[in-house]
């Protein structure tokens, strides 16, 4: 029988959507998934994972994700539980823990997936920075993958019962290194991973303090902020704003480009949205080859209008 795990995590005290999509995936490949969580309300969630038989709930981990603390803990599930597969979203914290665990457990790793196949053990991701898809199949006996977000849907089966929940030690291990303090970002903030929107600025801006029209754009459509490496270069946008290749990949329903040139290296951060809207005053700029719809103007006089006309929309 194969048994997948899934490393869930929380936020704000819900299953981030992105783990949802990797229980998702899970529960319809595989004949039996458990989920893991090392958050300190883990067993509180139990409810919200319908289609999962068993949730174990790490204790004893600490409120700050440790490396070799959660590897080793991870490392020891594997083994003992029979795991064949362990997904999670493609996120800052599974870049870091997969490769840890992996190479404990000697298990084959394949990230950013667009297409699994978990009974074939096949899988399809991006590769020379989104110029090709690979089809890979793993051999190993365990699998480790991360699932890019908004690719897969996140609906977990209704009318299912609730998963057990079992209490799990943390592996009592000495790490050797430790993290001592995370710096919360804005409250609020939307994560560009996840988001369904987003409104992104370039050079085009010319200052920090313009982004806050984009800002005013975003909070009507209820979309992230994004920026081009441009804008974070020029200290207009922080840098976990930066969408592209040293930024982050986004696939969102809606990316709307402002004062965007439409670099290549932008470009791989966001092609897989479905729908791209550029605004910029330079006819030729390269965005609008790429663009579903381009608007050729003023940014500044554009974004207020569109946002007023969005605003008239929603009503």
């Amino acid at each position: 029988m194969s048994v997948t795990l899934v490393f869930v995590e929380v936020q704000n005290g819900t299953v981030k959507k992105a783990s949802r999509e990797a229980l998702a995936l899970a529960l319809s490949g595989s004949d039996h998934v458990a989920a893991v969580t090392f958050a300190a309300e883990g067993a509180e969630l139990a409810a919200s994972l319908p289609g999962v038989t068993t949730l174990y709930h790490v204790t004893g981990a600490g409120d700050l994700y440790q490396p070799d603390v959660h590897a080793s803990t991870l490392e020891a599930l594997i083994k003992e539980k029979g795991i064949t597969a362990l997904l999670a979203s493609h996120s800052g914290r599974s870049r870091d823990l997969f490769p840890r665990v992996a190479a404990r457990v000697k298990a084959s790793l394949v990230t950013d997936c667009v297409e699994v196949d978990l009974a074939g053990k096949s899988v399809v991701k991006p590769v020379y920075a989104g110029k090709l898809m690979a089809r890979m199949r793993t051999t190993a006996p365990v699998s480790l993958l991360t699932l890019r977000p908004n690719v897969f849907p996140a609906d977990l089966p209704a009318g299912k019962g609730s998963p057990e929940v079992v209490a799990v030690a943390a592996a009592d291990v000495a790490p050797r290194s430790k993290v001592v303090e995370v710096v919360a970002g804005e409250a609020g903030k939307i994560d560009l991973a996840e988001a369904a929107v987003i409104v992104s600025g370039g050079r085009g801006m010319k200052n920090k303090e313009n982004f806050a029209l984009l800002q005013d754009l975003a909070d009507a459509l209820n979309a992230g902020v994004g920026a081009s490496r441009a804008a974070v270069d020029g200290e207009f946008a922080d840098y976990d704003m930066q969408v592209g290749q040293t930024g982050k990949v986004v696939n969102p329903k809606l990316y709307i480009a402002c004062g965007i040139s439409g670099a290549i290296q932008h470009f791989v951060g966001m092609k897989t949205s479905k729908i791209i809207v550029a605004i910029n005053k330079d006819a030729e700029a390269p965005i609008f080859k790429k663009a579903d719809y381009g608007i050729v103007g003023d940014l500044f006089e554009i974004v207020p209008l569109l946002k007023a006309e969005i605003e008239k929309a929603i009503g």
